[in-house]
């Protein structure tokens, strides 16, 4: 099934061709990285976890829709689902996909925990997917000098790895905490 027919809404098709023509970039900010978070959501519910299918799938075709490497493309995707998305699903998605800033939703969240787990689940990826998309990340940073870059990359992979847990749902953790974990390490180790 392509992308454009995973689309969650029965219309809104023009919305749909912008996120994917905005989808449509190198690194790893792009079509695949969609097409993996809406693969893990439908994981996710198969293995019993609750949430609005619509409501999440809308956030993860939102969650990095802007991305350029900015401190504010989180903020900058949602302000896009308010201006963009029906009243009915504007806030929440928005909601959604600023809680993709720091990937902390509250346990009680299951919608947030459910799109953080499918967004970090790239983490717990076999060996050759999971350089690849390290490889991918630093494309995205392409324009941040190699120490720089390694710096705050692992700043990043260490405050994730710092958590109790990476995944915020029962059914996450079962899937990908302990391959996710190890992924860290090694890639922790590598950036020295």
């Amino acid at each position: 099934m392509s992308l454009a027919e995973r689309w969650p809404l029965p219309d809104h098709h023009d919305l749909r061709d912008e996120l994917l023509t905005a989808w449509d970039r190198p690194g790893y900010h792009d079509r695949l990285h969609l097409a993996e978070v809406l693969d893990r959501l439908e994981l996710l519910a198969a293995s019993g976890a609750g949430f609005d299918a619509t409501t999440v799938a809308l956030a993860a075709w939102f969650h990095d829709a802007v991305y350029d490497g900015g401190a504010d493309d989180e903020e900058r995707s949602a302000q896009w689902a308010e201006r963009a998305l029906p009243a009915s699903y504007a806030d929440e998605v928005a909601r959604l996909v600023r809680m993709t800033a720091h990937h902390r939703p509250a346990d009680d969240d299951a919608p947030g925990c459910a799109l953080s787990d499918a967004d970090l689940a790239i983490l717990a990826a076999p060996r050759e997917r999971y350089d690849a998309y390290a490889a991918g990340v630093r494309a995205d940073f392409a324009h941040v000098a190699e120490a720089d870059f390694r710096a705050g990359r692992a700043a990043v992979l260490r405050d994730l790895a710092a958590k109790p847990h990476l995944f915020h749902t029962t059914q996450g953790r079962a899937l990908w905490e302990a391959t996710a974990r190890a992924n860290l390490e090694r890639e922790i180790s590598d950036l020295g």
